[in-house]
């Protein structure tokens, strides 16, 4: 790893099985259109068996941010645990093949790498449910802390927010990149992991964290308002940067007292809004780090999350930096 890296993130390695699906699809699993569930080992592969024809794709939320800094020509770096089977070995592939540094030692035992079942309705919402598996090993030894120390920002994602072992491995990692004076991101994730850990993410984003990202469902469900205007006025204040992502209205930027209103990037054709936010901030976190004013990042996150929402799957299929 070169002497210092843009971002450096923290999150679920996982695999991402996607497929076509309609709304009776989604009835008869009794899944909730558009959210994020977390599965059992036994459900994974009930509901893989049902599924349509897949693609299966390296994917993880803060996995797929930093492949998409890759991919505008940043230095970047990820920490996230796989089992030692052949998932494991896709995701190790495909995220250095994009050009991430990742040197987390797999598991030799326990549950299998994390995948992330992924049914795609023709509005092109996504409808995730997730097996965790090995993600949720993520321990505080795990953590590489001379990759945190060196990189500009850490990001860190909310849906890692539920075993105790892999919050302090995220403590960790917001205690060393404060000790080297650099800023800490995090992601809410999904409105579901907002509502378990609502007290805890307030103290977070109020005392740990320097930029937060999260969309308006996100960020009206962390303030438990269904007015957006007064969620932002909760917000202002708490930490430096706040970007909420809005889907085709654009995203809203806050710092201190000054609010950036920035349209979304035009698309011809929605397919898949899998991954949107999550390259969002990869954009926003590579103009960040690299120094650009904040309307600026805000733009780099709509052409990011434009060319993934374009095609299936969660990461780019061009390289980002030839957009700009």
């Amino acid at each position: 790893m070169e002497s210092e890296t843009d971002v450096v993130a923290l999150g679920s390695a996982i695999v991402d099985v996607i497929a076509h699906a309609t709304d009776a699809d989604l009835r008869r699993h009794d899944l909730v259109k558009g959210t994020m569930a977390l599965i059992d080992a036994d459900a994974a592969e009930r509901l893989y068996a049902e599924m349509g024809p897949a693609v299966e794709v390296s994917g993880g939320s803060a996995a797929n941010t930093v492949a998409g800094v890759a991919s505008f020509g940043g230095r970047a770096a990820f920490v996230g645990k796989v089992r030692d089977d052949q998932l494991g070995g896709v995701f190790t592939h495909d995220i250095r093949s994009v050009g991430v540094s990742y040197a987390t030692p797999a598991a030799v035992g326990g549950p299998a790498t994390a995948r992330c079942l992924v049914f795609v309705t023709p509005d092109a919402q996504r409808t995730m449910c997730t097996f965790l598996g090995a993600a949720v090993g993520l321990a505080p030894d795990d953590v590489d802390v001379d990759a945190v120390a060196a990189a500009r920002i850490t990001y860190l994602e909310g849906y890692l927010w539920d075993p105790p072992e892999a919050i302090d491995a995220l403590r960790r990692a917001v205690g060393v990149a404060h000790a080297a004076h650099r800023r800490v991101a995090f992601t809410l994730s999904d409105p579901f992991c907002v509502d378990r850990h609502r007290a805890e993410f307030l103290e977070l984003v109020e005392r740990q964290v320097d930029v937060l990202f999260a969309n308006e469902v996100e960020i009206m469900s962390l303030f438990e308002t269904d007015d957006l205007d007064k969620a932002v006025d909760s917000v202002r204040g708490l930490c430096d940067v706040v970007a909420v992502t809005r889907s085709e209205q654009g995203s809203v930027v806050v710092a201190g007292g000054d609010t950036l209103v920035v349209p979304a990037a035009l698309v011809a054709d929605v397919v898949d809004t899998t991954g949107a936010g999550d390259l969002y901030a990869a954009g926003f976190l590579f103009g960040l780090a690299r120094g650009m004013d904040l309307r600026r990042c805000a733009e780099l996150g709509s052409l990011a999350a434009a060319e993934v929402i374009s095609h299936l799957g969660a990461r780019p299929q061009v390289p980002l930096s030839s957009l700009l």
